[in-house]
């Protein structure tokens, strides 16, 4: 097939390369390492996107050079060969060779290349809890030392889950689903002292991570528990007691330094799960001890979990009729509401229609005397002389002009009855 740059730049602005590729017979790879050759520009997978998304999208512009005739020859597949027939004896030892060889840990889909974006944070002092930039993350909390046991115990449970045919995933923004507060504290204290200042925030997810048994959703969060530990100020920092820098300190080097108590990360974790649904206060914990770590309790959770279930759809259902409940006397308290205010609009019309009224018989009644000191005026000009009459005439003319409309049915024109001025909704 023979096309100038123009047409190929053209066809590559329309559709993917992935679409256009398999129109001249090639693959995808084949067809933009044309386009590098003949310097034809073709818009990345970003501008596809945006486009699908109804977003802005720039397309990149075709450099002027020589329009050459580019010829695209359909590649040709090679014939296969046919595959020979295994003896049992050579299937049995390739079997044997695949069962030595040793198995790779599976990765659950949700935890691919979240490493990279929690190691991705902000500022944190040393042995702080990670605050990563993005926001749409699996929850777990985890200093970085912990890290990578964080996601092999977080990657156990979810495959664990994914084996009993539930699917761990974040919750999607469109369902109403939210994430509990999760305390880190391992004893659970009266105070609290996290953080250089005893307030410091924890990083959390924007969604929950959930999962769900039949139709019963059940959220997961996985923190890393605080200790109350003791930490001395030295040099401008916070260091533990039992660290090897204050421990190989020499006493001169400890005058002017001072002890305190603060929660910091201890590389235990706490599993919790609970319902992410507003308004169903139920939670359970597994906390891991230093005798029996988190991962040998996975299939007991895993059991508890499924066993949760019909508690949980009783809540859930409880919830939905309460909810129900306080929509309805909602809508009833909404609905008196407005009946007050519909009743006391309608009253407020009827006391301004009726002010209304009794300024315009007020105005009229100076009006009345207005139009007789006309009348009265008209009545001695014709007595006047010549000059002082014409001269009276203009400045008689004049104030009448000033005075305004005298007619009493303009007056009631501008009045508004009461339903001119609000109408009732109910009556």
């Amino acid at each position: 097939m023979q096309l100038t740059r123009l047409e190929l730049y053209n066809r590559v602005c329309d559709s993917p390369l992935s679409k256009v590729a398999p129109e001249f017979g090639i693959s995808g790879t084949a067809l933009a390492a044309i386009c590098k050759q003949y310097q034809v520009p073709y818009p990345g997978s970003g501008y596809w996107t945006r486009k699908s998304l109804g977003l802005p999208a720039e397309l990149p512009s075709l450099p002027a050079t020589s329009d050459d005739i580019i010829e695209i020859t359909p590649s040709v597949p090679k014939p296969r060969k046919a595959r020979q027939k295994r003896l049992p004896e050579e299937s049995l030892a390739r079997n044997r060779r695949a069962a030595a060889r040793p198995h790779r840990a599976a990765r659950h889909p949700l935890l691919f290349g979240v490493e990279e974006h929690f190691r991705k944070t902000r500022d944190v002092k040393g042995g702080e809890f990670l605050r990563p930039y993005k926001r749409i993350l699996p929850d777990l909390i985890s200093s970085e030392p912990a890290l990578l046991r964080a996601l092999s115990i977080a990657n156990d449970i979810y495959l664990a889950l994914d084996q009993q045919g539930y699917r761990v995933h974040i919750a999607p923004a469109t369902d109403d689903l939210r994430r509990v507060h999760v305390n880190e504290q391992e004893a659970v204290l009266k105070d609290r002292k996290y953080g250089r200042y005893h307030s410091g925030s924890i990083w959390g997810p924007d969604r929950p991570t959930i999962f769900y048994i039949d139709t019963v959703p059940i959220g997961l969060a996985l923190t890393e528990m605080t200790e109350r530990v003791t930490m001395r100020y030295l040099n401008g920092d916070y260091h533990r007691e039992d660290s090897k820098l204050i421990r190989s300190a020499k006493s001169w080097q400890l005058t002017h330094s001072w002890t305190t108590q603060q929660d910091m990360p201890c590389g235990r974790f706490r599993l919790i799960a609970y319902s992410p649904k507003n308004g169903v206060d139920w939670s359970v914990s597994w906390q891991e001890t230093a005798q029996e770590p988190l991962g040998g309790m996975i299939p007991n959770i895993v059991d508890a979990l499924k066993a949760a279930k019909d508690k949980l759809q009783s809540l859930m259902t409880a919830e939905d009729e309460a909810a129900a409940k306080r929509k309805r006397e909602w809508e009833e308290e909404w609905e008196r509401y407005e009946r007050r205010e519909d009743a006391r609009k309608a009253a407020q019309a009827l006391t301004d229609s009726r002010q209304q009224l009794a300024e315009i018989l007020e105005k009229w009644g100076k009006a009345m005397t207005v139009a007789r000191f006309f009348a009265d005026a008209e009545e001695r000009l014709m007595n006047a002389d010549g000059e002082r009459r014409r001269r009276l005439e203009e400045r008689l003319t004049l104030a009448r002009t000033m005075m305004g409309s005298l007619d009493p049915l303009d007056f009631l024109e501008s009045w508004l009855a009461p339903d001119e001025r609000y109408r009732s909704k109910y009556v």
